[in-house]
């Protein structure tokens, strides 16, 4: 299956205006942590934290609505987001974690649950919520795209970046400037070559925007700990959903998107094994 395993699909978004004011799409990362938080489930969560107004991202430990909400956005250069998890158990004493993680994170995540050594840090994790992602970018990339590419000043200027529509999107003073998505290609980070994951197989629950119309997110629910949150924020009204066909463009562009990456990014892991180069195995 090219999106993997998962017992549901859907099409959401967070029915809270200050968590759309300030997320992307629909705003379900931040729904389900918020709503986690509250009922309990988790403790605190580990995110993709921006300082200020510089674009680079900071792993962030959040342990209420208003952290979460402060952190909403998608930043696309890597976070290590994995090396707070340890300040998360131990600094902040939670033992509750969610995680906010890319399909890559998300691997390692299981894997250090799997493994025994780990477990005294894995083991507090409760909740993983993947995000869908074909490639990321090193900041020198970002500051690349804006400056040299679209004109800005400086990627300070900007107050979003989405990626929909065949382009890499940088918004300035309430407008959009779009990159067509071919102009990046050879910009990503090396490892995002190899990588077979886009929709973040191993999580819990994952989303993105592909499949769904603007201001909404697809959701895929993957295990029981993921469905259940899930459920519980819907069922508390803090997420609404229509089922995935009923809306354009629907589950066939994730599938596509989601084959298109194990297909290209596929050869480029024949290629390395040929020339007698390492890879990671496939999961």
């Amino acid at each position: 299956m090219v999106l993997g395993t998962y017992k549901e699909a859907l099409s959401a978004r967070s029915t809270e205006q200050k968590i759309l004011d300030v997320s992307q799409d629909g705003g379900i990362v931040s729904a389900l942590l918020c709503y986690a938080l509250d009922e309990g489930i988790i403790e605190g969560a580990v995110v993709a934290g921006t300082p200020d107004d510089d674009w680079r991202p900071v792993p962030t430990v959040v342990t209420s609505a208003d952290e979460v909400i402060a952190a909403a956005g998608t930043k696309y250069s890597m976070s290590p987001t994995l090396s707070a998890i340890k300040e998360a158990t131990r600094q902040y004493g939670l033992e509750k974690v969610g995680v906010v993680a890319t399909p890559c994170q998300t691997q390692g995540l299981r894997k250090a649950q799997a493994y025994p050594f780990t477990r005294f840090v894995a083991e507090k994790i409760k909740l993983i919520v993947g995000i869908y992602c074909m490639e990321n970018f090193p900041m020198a990339s970002l500051d690349t795209f804006a400056t040299a590419k679209l004109g800005f000043d400086s990627l300070q200027d900007a107050t979003k970046m989405d990626i929909g529509k065949g382009k890499f999107w940088l918004t300035k003073d309430g407008e959009d400037s779009g990159l067509a998505i071919k102009e990046t290609h050879g910009y990503e980070q090396a490892g995002c070559n190899i990588c077979m994951d886009y929709v973040a197989e191993w999580s819990d629950v994952s989303t993105g925007s592909v499949g769904s119309p603007d201001g909404w997110s697809t959701v895929l629910t993957r295990t029981d700990a993921g469905a259940d949150v899930f459920k519980g924020a819907v069922a508390a009204g803090l997420i609404e959903t229509k089922p995935m066909d009923e809306v354009k463009p629907g589950l066939p562009l994730l599938e596509k998107l989601a084959k298109g990456k194990k297909d290209k990014n596929g050869k480029v892991r024949e290629e390395r094994v040929k020339m007698g180069l390492p890879i990671p195995p496939e999961y």
